[in-house]
C-alpha cells in the first residue's frame, strides 16, 4: 500500500469567516503600519536605485567569491555585490565576476583612484584578475529604474483585475486587487522595517509573488463559483466556508513545497539571492493569508449574484449541514 503524506485531514469544517472583522483589521492596520514605516525609516535602495559602479573582472583561475570580497571589505566602498557569472562558452580557463559598487556621489560613480584601488585589491587575491569593463549607473538612470519598476508592479495590478473581472465578476476583481495591494505593502514594509537592501531583484521577487498569490486566489474562487452554482440557496458565508475548506489541502500543500524550496535557497544560496528569497517566502506566507482573509472578505461584503449562471435542471440542488458554522 502506498504512503500519502496528509498535512490536513479529507473533511475539514473549520469556520474561517468566525472573526472575519479581526482578521480584516489586523490586515488593514498592518498595511497602514507599513506604509507609515516606509516612510518614516525609508528603503535600503541597493545599486539599481540608488546609482553605482560596476565592474566586470576576468581570470585565467578559478577564485572564491568571499575572497573578492573579503579584500575589498577595507577600502570602505559601502554597499559591495560581488557574483560570479557562469556561462557554458566560458573555457576552462575563463573566470568571471561581477563586482557592483554602490556610492552617495552625485556623480553616480566611484572615482578613478577608487578603481585603482579595487584592482589592486583584487590583484592581492588573484594577480591575473583584469578589468573588462566598468560601467556606472547615475542618479538619473536609477530614478528611471525606479519610476518603472512602480509602473511594472501597478501594471501588473491593473492586468490581473481585469482578467479577474472578465473571468468572474467585478467583486472578484476588487477583492483580488485588495489583496495584491496587502501583499505588496507588507512586503515593503518588512523590507523597511528591517533594512533589507531593495533592488530590481526585489522587484522580481514582488511581480513572483503576485503571481502566487493571484494563482491561489483563482483556485479558491472558481471553487467559489462551481459552489455556488451547485448550493444556490446556501447562504453566502456558509458557501465560501465550504470552499476555503475544499481547497484547505491545495493551499496548505503549494505553500509548504514552494517553501521548501525557498528555504533551501534561504540556506544554500548565499547573500546574493538572500534578499530576493526572503521577499519570496513572506509573499507566500501573506499571500495565502490574504486569499481567504482580505479576498474572500471584499467578495463576502460586496456580495455576489447568485443567478449569473444559467440553472441546470439536471443538477441536484440539496443543501449540506453547515457543520463549519458552529466549529471553533
Amino acid at each position: 500500500m502506498a504512503f500519502r503524506l496528509k498535512l490536513v485531514p479529507d473533511e475539514t469544517h473549520i469556520n474561517f469567516f468566525q472573526w472575519q472583522w479581526l482578521t480584516f483589521g489586523v490586515s488593514a492596520f498592518a498595511m497602514v503600519a507599513s506604509v507609515v514605516i516606509t516612510l518614516v525609516m525609508g528603503l535600503n535602495f541597493g545599486i539599481d536605485f540608488k546609482g553605482g559602479t560596476t565592474i566586470r573582472t576576468e581570470t585565467t583561475t578559478a577564485f572564491e567569491v568571499g575572497d573578492y570580497r573579503e579584500a575589498l571589505n577595507n577600502l570602505n566602498l559601502g554597499d559591495v555585490s560581488i557574483t560570479e557569472v557562469f556561462d557554458p562558452s566560458f573555457g576552462a580557463t575563463k573566470h568571471v565576476a561581477m563586482v557592483r559598487i554602490g556610492t552617495t556621489e552625485e556623480t553616480g560613480s566611484v572615482t578613478p583612484e577608487q578603481l585603482n584601488q579595487v584592482e589592486a585589491a583584487l590583484k592581492t587575491v588573484d594577480p591575473n584578475v583584469s578589468f573588462a569593463s566598468v560601467e556606472s549607473v547615475g542618479p538619473k538612470v536609477s530614478g528611471e529604474l525606479i519610476q518603472t519598476a512602480v509602473y511594472a508592479v501597478v501594471a501588473a495590478s491593473l492586468a490581473i483585475m481585469f482578467y479577474i473581472w472578465l473571468r468572474f465578476e467585478w467583486q472578484f476583481a476588487i477583492g483580488a486587487v485588495v489583496s495584491i495591494l496587502h501583499d505588496v505593502l507588507l512586503t515593503v514594509g518588512l523590507f523597511s522595517l528591517f533594512q533589507l537592501k531593495f533592488d530590481l531583484t526585489t522587484i522580481a521577487a514582488l511581480l513572483t509573488t503576485l503571481g502566487f498569490s493571484v494563482n491561489d486566489t483563482v483556485v479558491v474562487f472558481d471553487r467559489l463559483r462551481e459552489n455556488l452554482i451547485k448550493y444556490k440557496t446556501m447562504p453566502l458565508i456558509d458557501v465560501m466556508n465550504l470552499t476555503c475548506n475544499e481547497t484547505l489541502s491545495r493551499t496548505i500543500m503549494t505553500a509548504v513545497t514552494t517553501g521548501i524550496a525557498l528555504t533551501a535557497m534561504l540556506i544554500f544560496g548565499g547573500d546574493v539571492v538572500r534578499e530576493f528569497v526572503i521577499a519570496m517566502l513572506w509573499g507566500v506566507l501573506v499571500g495565502c493569508y490574504s486569499t481567504i482573509y482580505v479576498a474572500k472578505n471584499i467578495v463576502l461584503w460586496l456580495g455576489v449574484k447568485r443567478d449569473w449562471s444559467k440553472p441546470d435542471p439536471k443538477e441536484k440542488q440539496d443543501e449540506i449541514p453547515a457543520a463549519f458554522r458552529d466549529a471553533p
